[in-house]
């Protein structure tokens, strides 16, 4: 059996299938200060300079699934400053103020939450230096105390950074997950896909990464407790893994292979489901190398 995931392996673009493309565009782009990086029909890449964040696919024919189904919690965009953070809250709180849930100390990280207009969950943050990050014999140590958004704001934005909010970079940090088991959660995500678990929150929620980060999967039943498989609706469409190497996509393959999970190779990467069927995808962020022809130099 391979090992677990590459310690480099990250999250990257969420697929996100929605019923108003042109509103949902609009929210991310012009909310979460996000670029749209390419349109093709209807499919538009929303990111910050080549990094996708995610990927919209009109889905008109499809209903809102109930919010005790299993699928995303919320994806989780991270800054990489207090003042590249503070730009974004301010430009989505001021365009779509209803959308605003609410704001945390993680004590790893400064989190800020809302939802967009079709329900799905936004986190916006930033961490916090890994060299303040606490370990213990139950893992990471991370918490829920309140964060002031008017403070924060008053303290990290800028007069420029309300003008153009599009400032530092963003990527997805972490992607959160409604699941119906924990247990189930944590034999597919940390025992068969390889990631490592580093924290249990109570009996109804559990995190887990790779490298050393607080959590690059977080998992939940706090609404989806005993959920089944997921019926086809709108929202989460696909969870994606970004690792090195083509290499790294073939280990996972052959890891997940063992623990009997089906996969689909489409040459590039692989996907497959987990429990409740959410599809979850392996990419490559380097395409491999052509080995040259002796023989020609090609």
């Amino acid at each position: 059996m391979s090992e677990g995931l590459t310690p480099e392996a990250r999250m990257t673009a969420v697929t996100l299938r929605v019923a108003d493309l042109d509103t949902m565009t609009a929210y991310y782009r012009d909310g979460a200060a996000l670029d749209v990086l390419s349109q093709d029909g209807g499919v538009v890449t929303l990111g910050r300079g080549t990094e996708p964040v995610v990927i919209l696919e009109h889905a008109p024919g499809l209903r809102h699934a109930s919010e005790r189904e299993a699928g995303l919690y919320h994806t989780a965009i991270v800054y990489d400053d207090e003042t590249a953070l503070a730009a974004a809250v301010y430009s989505l709180a001021s365009r779509y103020p209803r959308a605003f849930t609410g704001s945390s100390d993680h004590y790893v990280s400064e989190a800020f939450y809302f939802d967009d207009p079709e329900g799905n969950g936004v986190e916006l943050y930033r961490d916090r230096p890994r060299s303040t990050w606490q370990w213990g014999m139950e893992g990471i140590s991370m918490g829920v105390e309140y964060l002031d958004p008017n403070r924060y704001l008053r303290e990290h934005l800028t007069e420029e950074a309300v003008q153009d909010p599009r400032i530092g970079g963003a990527r997805v940090g972490h992607i959160h997950l409604q699941v119906g088991d924990i247990r189930a959660a944590e034999a597919f995500y940390v025992g068969a896909l390889g990631f490592d678990l580093t924290l249990r929150y109570g009996p109804s929620a559990a995190f887990a990464s790779v490298g050393g980060y607080h959590h690059h999967i977080g998992m939940n039943t706090w609404r989806s407790q005993g959920a089944g498989r997921r019926t086809a609706g709108l929202g989460l469409g696909r969870v994606a893994i970004q690792v090195p190497t083509r290499d790294d996509v073939e280990q996972a393959a052959a890891r997940l292979a063992h623990y009997g999970v089906t996969t689909r190779d489409d040459g590039r990467g692989v996907e497959f489901e987990d429990p409740w069927g959410t599809v979850v995808s392996i990419v490559p962020e380097r395409e491999p190398q052509a080995i040259p022809n002796p023989q020609t130099g090609a």
